[in-house]
C-alpha cells in the first residue's frame, strides 16, 4: 500500500525554484494567483498571494537573466572560429517594430532624446536584456519583445480580485504584470517586493523607462558604483551622458576623457567627445574628434550618427549649407533616420520649399511616431498654408507624444478659436 505525499503548492513552487525548474515554478504560482487572495497569516509578513506573485516574478526573471560575464568582449578566436551565420537583416514582412508610448514622470523629450521604446539615451547599451519568447502570435503582439518594442501593455483587466493594485493580477492571455498600471512609489516602500519587481522589469520585460523615471536618483546609484569600482565603464558613460543632457558639457567631458584613458577607443566615444568639446566651446578639438569617430565607425548606422551630429554642429555655427549636406549624408548611410528627415524639412521650410518639407515631415512621422517634432512641424506648416484640419490632426499627435509641449498646446488653442469662428 503506497502513500502519496502532496506538497503545499507554495512550498512546491519554492522547491521548483531552488532546483532551477523555473517554468514549473511559474506554472504553480499561476495556479495560486488564480485563486482569491488568502487571509494574512499572523506570523507572516505577506499573504500567500503576495508570496506567489513575488516568487513567479523571480522565476520569470531567472529564465532570461543576463550574467555580468556576458558583458565581456568576444575574443578573436571566438569571432573567427564561429561557424554559425546569422542573418543581419530581417526578412520582409516579419518585423515587429512598434513605437513606444510616452509616459509621464520620465525625462522631457524636449531636453533629452529617447529611443522608440521611450528609453532615454543613457550612454551605454546592455546586451541581451530581452524578454522570453511568447507562446502564441497574439501574445507576441501584445507583449514587449526587444529594446525597440519595450512598451507597456494598456489592455484593461477583467473583474478579478484586487490586492492593493490591479497590476499584480495575472491575465493568462496577456503579460504577467501590467507595467502601465504600476505605482512605483508604493512598491518602493516594500523592499522585498521592490527588488523582485525591478529585476523583472529590467531583465524580462526590458521596459527600462519604468526604471529610469528618476534620472537624478539613477545617477547617484552610478556614483555609488564608482565608489566600489572606479573603472566601471557603464557607470562612467551613463554619468557623463547625464551631465551632458543636464547642460554640463565640461563635466561630461571629464568622464569621457576618463574612458579614453582607460583604453576605450571606439566611434561612440569620439562622437561624444566631439559634441562635448563643441558645447564646451573647445572648438579646436571638435572636428578632430568627429574625424576620428568617422574613421572608427564600424557600420553605416554609426557613420550616420556622426554625420547627424556634425549637422547639428553646422547649425550651431550658422552654416546651413553644410548642415544640409551633413543631414543628406546621414540619410545616405541610414535612410531610416527620422531625426535627419525632420531637420532637413526645417531647412527646406527656411528655403520656402513647402512641398519638399511636407514630404520629409510625413516620412519622419511615419518612421518615428513617438517623436513630437515631426508632428508639430507638420502642424505649423499646414497652418501656414491654410490647411487647418491637417494642422489640428498633427497637433493632436504631437500633444499625444509630448503632452507637456507648450507650443503645441498654444497651437491647438488657436486652431480651436479658428474653428469656433467658422
Amino acid at each position: 500500500m503506497g502513500l502519496e505525499l502532496e506538497l503545499e503548492p507554495l512550498f512546491q513552487a519554492w522547491s521548483y525554484f531552488r532546483r532551477r525548474k523555473f517554468r514549473q515554478c511559474a506554472d504553480v504560482c499561476s495556479q495560486l494567483l488564480e485563486r482569491p487572495p488568502g487571509e494574512q497569516e499572523p506570523d507572516s509578513e505577506y499573504t500567500v498571494f503576495q508570496a506567489a506573485w513575488s516568487l513567479k516574478t523571480r522565476a520569470l526573471t531567472e529564465m532570461v537573466y543576463v550574467d555580468e560575464i556576458d558583458m565581456d568582449q568576444e575574443g578573436i578566436a571566438e569571432m573567427m572560429l564561429d561557424e554559425n551565420a546569422i542573418a543581419q537583416v530581417a526578412r520582409p514582412g516579419t518585423s515587429l517594430k512598434l513605437p513606444g508610448t510616452s509616459q509621464g514622470g520620465g525625462p522631457s523629450p524636449a531636453v533629452r532624446p529617447v529611443t522608440q521604446s521611450g528609453r532615454p539615451i543613457t550612454g551605454f547599451v546592455r546586451p541581451s536584456t530581452q524578454s522570453g519568447r511568447p507562446s502564441t502570435m497574439e501574445q507576441a503582439i501584445k507583449t514587449p519583445r526587444t529594446a525597440l518594442t519595450a512598451r507597456p501593455i494598456t489592455s484593461a483587466s477583467g473583474g478579478y480580485v484586487r490586492l492593493g493594485t490591479a497590476s499584480m493580477l495575472t491575465n493568462p492571455d496577456g503579460p504577467f504584470i501590467k507595467l502601465s498600471r504600476l505605482n512605483l512609489a508604493k512598491y518602493a516602500q516594500k523592499p522585498k517586493l521592490a527588488k523582485a519587481l525591478f529585476e523583472y522589469i529590467f531583465h524580462h520585460e526590458n521596459d527600462v523607462k519604468n526604471e529610469m523615471n528618476n534620472i537624478s536618483s539613477a545617477a547617484e546609484y552610478y556614483k555609488d558604483v564608482l565608489k566600489q569600482d572606479n573603472t566601471h565603464v557603464e557607470a562612467i558613460a551613463c554619468i557623463g551622458s547625464n551631465h551632458f543632457y543636464s547642460d554640463q558639457p565640461e563635466i561630461a567631458l571629464r568622464f569621457y576623457r576618463r574612458l579614453l584613458q582607460m583604453g576605450v577607443y571606439n566611434c561612440q566615444l569620439f562622437n561624444n567627445l566631439g559634441l562635448c568639446c563643441f558645447y564646451a566651446q573647445q572648438y579646436d578639438m571638435t572636428l578632430s574628434s568627429f574625424e576620428r569617430a568617422l574613421f572608427l565607425a564600424e557600420n553605416e548606422e554609426e557613420t550616420a550618427d556622426v554625420w547627424y551630429n556634425l549637422g547639428h554642429v553646422a547649425v550651431g555655427i550658422g552654416d546651413l549649407n553644410l548642415a544640409y549636406q551633413c543631414f543628406k549624408l546621414t540619410l545616405v548611410n541610414n535612410n531610416d533616420y527620422a531625426e535627419a528627415y525632420n531637420n532637413l524639412a526645417v531647412l527646406e521650410m527656411r528655403k520656402g520649399h513647402i512641398e519638399q518639407a511636407r514630404a520629409l515631415l510625413q516620412t519622419a512621422s511615419s518612421l518615428a511616431p513617438h517623436m513630437y517634432e515631426p508632428h508639430f512641424n507638420f502642424a505649423i506648416l499646414s497652418e501656414k498654408v491654410g490647411d487647418l484640419q491637417r494642422s489640428y490632426t498633427a497637433a493632436q499627435k504631437s500633444e499625444e507624444a509630448f503632452p507637456g509641449h507648450v507650443d503645441t498646446q498654444q497651437l491647438i488653442k488657436q486652431l480651436k478659436q479658428h474653428f469656433a469662428m467658422l
